[in-house]
């Protein structure tokens, strides 16, 4: 069965963007909060960085979880399901 796709505004820095996605409001409000947080953050951190360079720095973080916790995942199933 096809998931159902949905548009979501989000403002994110000041600017407004339509997310086309299967989550949840409740979620997609989260995932649009805790991005201005970490821009916020950036900013205040390092004032001289870019638009361009807070949006990579965000982006590799991102990635950076996502490999931690496919990492975590392959070390919860048994040995015969990781080959």
């Amino acid at each position: 069965m096809a998931t159902s796709k949905r548009r979501f505004k989000a403002e994110i820095d000041g600017h407004e963007y339509t997310i086309i996605g299967s989550a949840s409001d409740r979620h997609m409000q989260t995932v649009t909060r805790m991005m201005n947080e970490q821009i916020a953050q950036l900013k205040k951190l390092a004032p001289d960085l870019s638009d361009q360079a807070i949006a990579t720095l965000l982006a590799f973080n991102a990635i950076s979880d996502q490999v931690d916790k496919q990492a975590e995942l392959l070390k919860m199933q048994p040995d015969d399901a990781k080959e």
